[in-house]
Formats: C-alpha cells, structure tokens, sequence
C-alpha cells in the first residue's frame, strides 16, 4: 500500500486533499503541529470515507528539532509521496527557536529540511509536491532577489513581502530539486501548485464571509481559487499517473499547467537558496 505524507493535513487544504487520497485507499500520514487537531482530522477522514490507514502524527516547521524528530519516527517506511502543503500568512511575526524568521522556516525552510531527510525513503516512481502560490509574483511590484540569509533575518525593507519571498522560494525548491533528481538519473517527479487565494482556509484568514469572498472574487479573478478544486488537483496530481513528468510542472489553481514568474526561473537564485538553505538546516 502506498503511503503519502502531508502537511498542515488537519484543515483547509491539506485535509481536503487526505480525504480525496484516503477515498482511493492508500496509506495517509497527516503530519500536524497540533496534535489534538490531527487526530480530530484523522478520524474524520476515517469516518468519511473508510478508511482505517489513516493517522496523524506531530510535526512543527518552525522547529527544525521537531522536523528531524518526525522524519526519525519514519526511519524504514517506504514513502511514495509528500506533500509539502503546510503554510503560515505573512501576518505572524516572531523568530523561530532556531533563530529564524517564522515565516521563511514554516513556509520553505522546514520542508527544506524534511524533504531531504525523508528523500532516501520516497520510491524512485515517487512524488513531491509543493504548495506554492501566485504570489510569489505579487501584483503590487516585482521581487528583487535578496539573498536567502536576508530572508532568515528579514530587513525592515522586506518584511511586508515575506510570504511572497517564501512561496518564491518554494519554486526555486522545486525546480532545483527535479535538477538535482534528473542528473542522479531518479524517476522521482516533482511539482508545484498554486491553489489560488481561498478564504475557507485558515491562511486566508479563516472562515471569510460570503459577501467578502465574493469581493475578492470580483476584484482578483486571475488569482481567486475554489478549495473543493484546487484540493482535487492536489490530490489527482499526487496520485495519477498521468501527472507523472521527468520535467518540474507549476501548476495553476488546478491541473492546468503555467508559466511561474520569470524570476523563478533564474537558476542562480534557485542554487544560492539550496546552498544556504543547507547550511541553515545544518544539513551541511
């Protein structure tokens, strides 16, 4: 049976997403911050669709300890996919117990971390996916590369644009992990996905109302996405074969593929990331 891990599973996305894997009746490891939320969503999806394979286990991003010790309790499982779904708004603030700012490490650095950990482990025909977003390509001014250790230890300058930094660093994840992959000679495909802006979810917001997603809608209709969708998206790009690619795909608020920004495909920027994002999970 196949086992697929995903994060920040226990509402939003990521929940949506386990619930449509665990009704194709694979192995579902939802890994959770809180763990009292995690297992209201394991057994939830265990009600829903059947599914007894189905459980939540702790692990916290902004914590690199808590990373190492989930991928440490997963030492000899065969793992097919993961989902790097998990994601904070650039509305927290704060310095991680590492040292880091908590929106770089929850949102890049700690999948960073867990998907080289967990890498010797995902089958050759496996998948990774990455939660990215539209705004890595904000529609109030284009990016400037700043350097990774800037974005650990964020200027003044740069701190309204964090989460658009961070979803950028997702992209120049994926895109130098599938490098890295093809030139090991490894089957393994690697993606990204842009859900949209969806207020149902907890980065959202949580909850919006009606009458205020609707406004968004109106206002950003390039950039507005349905969860039930983008969930769906998720879920068919993790486990059908048609989405099997040697090449990294940005997908588009579904199974529609797109360009990213330009800027997300300057290959020294994504190196520069790799290399200090090594160091700085002390993987190197």
């Amino acid at each position: 049976m196949k086992t697929y891990i995903i994060t920040g599973a226990n509402s939003g996305l990521g929940f949506e997403t386990a619930k449509r894997i665990a009704k194709k009746g694979y192995r579902v490891i939802l890994a959770c911050r809180n763990m009292e939320k995690g297992s209201e969503a394991a057994d939830a999806i265990k009600s829903e669709t059947g599914n007894e394979n189905i459980e939540s286990r702790q692990l916290d991003l902004a914590s690199l300890v808590s990373v190492r010790n989930f991928a440490e309790g997963l030492k000899g499982t065969a793992i097919y996919a993961l989902d790097n779904n998990a994601g904070i708004s650039g509305m927290k603030t704060g310095t991680t117990e590492d040292g880091y700012d908590i929106v770089f490490q929850s949102n890049h650095l700690g999948h960073f971390l867990l998907t080289n950990l967990l890498l010797p482990q995902i089958e050759d025909d496996g998948r990774i996916l990455n939660i990215s977003s539209d705004m890595h390509n904000p529609p109030y001014g284009e990016l400037v590369w700043k350097g990774a250790e800037i974005l650990a230890h964020p200027t003044e300058e740069i701190m309204r644009q964090r989460y658009y930094y961070s979803k950028l660093c997702n992209l120049y994840f994926t895109y130098e992990l599938s490098r890295k992959l093809r030139e090991e000679d490894s089957h393994i495909t690697v993606s990204a996905l842009n859900p949209g802006f969806m207020g149902e979810t907890n980065l959202a917001g949580g909850n919006m109302t009606k009458e205020r997603i609707e406004q968004v809608k109106q206002t950003m209709p390039d950039r507005f996405g349905e969860l039930s969708v983008s969930a769906q998206a998720a879920a068919d790009i993790l486990t059908e074969d048609r989405y099997l690619s040697s090449e990294a795909l940005y997908y588009d608020r579904s199974t529609n593929t797109a360009k990213s920004s330009l800027l997300s495909y300057v290959e020294e920027n994504a190196k520069e990331l790799w290399d200090a994002s090594m160091k700085l999970s002390g993987l190197r």
